[in-house]
């Protein structure tokens, strides 16, 4: 059974007086919960580069891993302001987010880079949280399925028989920090469809990679939408600013 998975992405936002007040609060609160090996949710929090050595320091002893919100496809070299998976590495990364809406939308990500920095995250001993979404206009178009399965069909391409070391985050672009949230009903028939691509592809990795839903992901929707069968976790952005939303989203299943 694929177990629960939360993950924060705390976006640009934060400072170090901030960030170690919150981290203090989400310990304090979650309690044992982040201490129990035998918990049955994992839990990350991705965070702003500046901010990793801050937060590998404050985590250290917690079992929330350490995430990165982005990497470059390149391992090294001339590329100003990118950052390699090796230097996540470095700072006890588990995770990095590729190909989230906002990396596609400001800067013009395609599917092919997407791909790249998956595989460029999996090679240094990553796991890469690969999203994919449609837009508002492509939702209302009847357009969401193709726009997913195009979207997660170049990073199988690419990937081949590496696709079980990721997780997928379907984040339906018109809900991420809007407070629209589609019925758990529709959310299951985006994540059912990405499963069945899956299983075409590799029937063993469709059984075991989770998929996420990320979108005005809170703990008043949480239950209905992490009851759906292929809904394994959530990718939370406002909720994971706020230790009391964040860790009421960690104690579902619990």
């Amino acid at each position: 059974m694929r177990p629960l998975t939360i993950i924060g992405n705390w976006k640009m936002n934060g400072s170090l007086s901030s960030n170690q007040a919150l981290l203090a609060e989400m310990l304090s609160l979650g309690g044992s919960l982040f201490k129990r090996s035998d918990a049955k949710t994992q839990f990350g929090l991705c965070v702003p580069y500046p901010y990793l050595s801050q937060a590998q320091g404050l985590l250290k002893d917690s079992r929330i891993a350490l995430g990165a919100q982005d990497v470059s496809d390149h391992p090294y070299g001339a590329y100003t302001g990118d950052v390699s998976a090796q230097m996540l590495g470095e700072f006890g990364c588990r995770y990095v987010i590729v190909g989230h809406s906002e990396r596609r939308q400001y800067h013009h990500e395609g599917d092919g880079v997407v791909a790249r920095k998956a595989r460029a995250a999996l090679q240094a001993g990553l796991v890469p949280i690969i999203c994919v979404g449609e837009t508002e206009e492509e939702h209302d178009d009847g357009k969401t399925l193709a726009v997913v399965r195009r979207q997660l069909q170049a990073v199988l391409d690419l990937l081949q028989g590496q696709i079980a070391g990721c997780l997928i985050a379907y984040e339906p672009v018109w809900a991420i920090g809007t407070g629209k949230v589609p019925t758990p009903t529709e959310a299951q028939d985006v994540h059912r469809e990405l499963r069945l691509q899956l299983a075409k592809f590799d029937d063993e990795a469709a059984s075991k990679v989770a998929i996420l839903y990320g979108g005005s992901l809170k703990p008043d929707n949480a239950r209905e939408l992490l009851a759906m069968p292929d809904i394994d976790g959530g990718l939370v952005g406002g909720a994971s600013l706020s230790a009391e939303e964040f860790v009421a989203l960690c104690q579902e299943n619990q």
